[in-house]
């Protein structure tokens, strides 16, 4: 089931943000992220805030989901107003869930075409939607790049039957060829998910997937090591030992191959999980959030931040639609993370990045760490000599570890 909202304040149910939130938030990007919490089947693995057809209970429904989101983009454009934070252009959208495209391709057009109305999209805005390969058909994905999207994330996962069935994935892996093939004929930019450290996957079945992903020949790769988090169906499965548990040696050697064969297919890592193409096929919205960017979270259990601010919305559908219903804020809960925290979490992001972190922006004991840093190889000398933090390839490995040793904890 779905993992716990943090702890934070109560928020107001106006939505009305502190008047700090305005500041510089010109220099800021503006997202919207819209969470579609509704699945087909749910995913052994997956503790994300979904919701099957007989998990969703009364209150709430597929149907009218569209116009619940809207109304909150709505709202959510008259409390940025209200409070003072100075209207932006929209840089990226980003549905994600869940499956967006269980929901008819008109309802996701519909929430876009609502954002455009409240917040204007930049002329080049990316604007993404994740999808399933048995959640799409040529006609819907025509119909999501007519309404102005610009890319879809397909969850491939892995090209291999037996993983996919432990992971839980329904969906026949011919189907990802499909899917990839009908998004490029659309003229929407593509991206494939995969995810690495299966129980059962040997070596060979890692490198048939990246391979298969490759013979795709899409604009972007992601490539995740498989968390088990507790509650899940998998957890459970390895609580019993019907499955084997996950293991790092296997994670560190199926990461090196995929760079090693992603690189030799022409793709450069941006993020330590991430690579493309070029600069113009990265992800913009995630970027954003890694950058310190803005945004709105409209959905169930989305989550936002603007100026320092952050807060999350409440999880069930069913109480979401009740709060939209009675015109008053989804909002659970907010916070400002205080200075330590803010520090953490910003280098723990610029330096998964390959732009990296400004050395400037580092406290004189992670200053004082960079030579060492350099010496076992973790960061490259030359973007150091440039004033930045970069991880070397061993230093994606142990990115933690890094971290670890320039905050001097």
């Amino acid at each position: 089931m779905p993992g716990a909202l943090p702890l934070g304040d109560p928020a107001p149910s106006d939505g009305l943000l502190p008047a700090t939130c305005a500041d510089g938030a010109v220099d800021r990007t503006f997202s919207v992220y819209v969470h579609i919490p509704f699945c087909a089947v749910r995913c052994g693995y997956c503790d994300f805030n979904t919701y099957t057809a007989h998990e969703l209970g009364s209150g709430s429904s597929q149907d009218t989901y569209a116009e619940a989101v809207s109304s909150e983009i709505a709202f959510g454009a008259k409390v940025l107003e209200e409070s003072g934070v100075p209207r932006r252009s929209v840089s990226t959208v980003f549905f994600g869930g869940g499956t967006p495209t269980l929901l008819p391709a008109e309802d996701l057009v519909r929430v876009l075409r609502e954002i455009r109305t409240q917040w204007d999209l930049a002329p080049d805005a990316e604007i993404t939607t994740e999808a399933n390969p048995d959640s799409v058909t040529p006609e819907s994905l025509q119909l999501l790049a007519d309404g102005g999207f610009t890319r879809v994330s397909i969850g491939m996962q892995s090209a291999v039957p037996h993983v996919l069935k432990t992971l839980d994935r329904t969906h026949n892996p011919e189907r990802v060829g499909l899917a990839v093939q009908w998004a490029k004929a659309a003229g929407l930019q593509v991206s494939v998910d995969l995810i690495y450290g299966t129980p059962g996957e040997s070596i060979e079945d890692w490198r048939t997937s990246v391979n298969t992903a490759l013979s795709y020949d899409p604009d972007h790769i992601s490539a995740y090591a498989l968390i088990i988090e507790d509650g899940t169906r998998l957890a459970g499965q390895i609580r019993r030992g019907e499955v084997a548990n996950i293991d790092d040696d296997d994670h560190a050697d199926k990461y090196l191959i995929a760079d090693e064969l992603f690189a030799a297919a022409g793709y450069n890592w941006y993020e330590v999980s991430n690579w493309s193409k070029d600069a113009d096929s990265r992800c913009l919205h995630n970027l954003a959030y890694w950058q310190g960017g803005d945004w709105w979270g409209a959905g169930p259990g989305a989550h936002s931040h603007v100026g320092g601010l952050r807060w999350w919305n409440v999880k069930h559908p069913a109480a979401y639609q009740q709060r939209i219903d009675a015109g008053t804020s989804p909002a659970a809960g907010r916070e400002t993370p205080d200075e330590d925290a803010r520090y953490l979490e910003r280098a723990m992001l610029l330096t998964r990045i390959v732009d990296g972190m400004d050395t400037a922006e580092l406290k004189p004991e992670g200053r004082k760490a960079i030579a060492g840093l350099i010496a076992d190889g973790l960061v490259v000398p030359e973007a150091a000599f440039a004033k930045k933090v970069v991880l070397t390839l061993q230093g994606r490995l142990l990115a933690d570890a890094v971290l670890r040793r320039l905050l001097d904890f």
